[in-house]
């Protein structure tokens, strides 16, 4: 009888082991088909080819409905060079936002406020090179022109936003003003890439 009720108990142990190894694996395979869809619907969306861009962009959570955040990432980067985000150039990037048709309650709007209140990872300007690269390739020159001389205009309102002393003088720091520069050097390696 002994032998029995210890057999049994442990084959009990043994099923409920098998249940929560099966049940793991099954959620290890639902997160794994979850990051695949999300990278094939961020691919056709964005029309990026590069896995491990992929890969990246959807570990650190773009999915093709918060693209429109990532194509707003240098706005962020010059509202957080001078080390944190003033009222003033959070409503810019916001306002900025909502006219690219970010509604308040998208998923792409609660990921550039989050990153407007925690300063993002410093890899996300790199994924947004990446991004801005890859896009270029498929503009005109004068496509390409318009497109920086916005991102510029919009990335210049958001420095001047919370900048300058009682209206003189530059609005722009010295930080964002470099920050400027780096935006305008990223389209100018994109448009150098697009040639080769």
């Amino acid at each position: 009888m002994g032998n029995e009720l210890f057999g049994n108990r442990r084959k009990s142990l043994e099923e409920e082991l098998f249940r929560r190894r099966d049940a793991a694996l099954l959620a290890q395979r639902r997160t794994e088909e979850e990051r695949r869809a999300a990278r094939a619907a961020l691919a056709a969306a964005s029309h990026i080819t590069d896995d491990v861009l992929l890969d990246q962009l959807v570990a650190f959570g773009i999915r093709a409905d918060t693209l429109t955040a990532l194509s707003l990432v240098p706005l962020v980067e010059v509202a957080w060079a001078d080390g944190r985000v003033e009222d003033a150039e959070k409503r810019a990037i916001l306002a900025t936002a909502m006219a690219a048709g970010l509604e308040e309650t998208s998923s792409g709007h609660k990921l550039l406020e989050s990153c407007l209140s925690e300063r993002p990872h410093t890899g996300l300007r790199k994924m947004w090179e990446q991004y801005i690269t890859i896009i270029c390739t498929m503009l005109s020159p004068g496509e390409r022109d318009v497109l920086k001389t916005e991102l510029l205009r919009q990335a210049r309102t958001v420095a001047g936003a919370a900048g300058g002393f009682i209206g003189l003088g530059s609005k722009a720091s010295s930080k964002e003003e470099t920050l400027l520069a780096e935006i305008a050097a990223a389209f100018k390696g994109a448009a150098e890439q697009t040639r080769s």
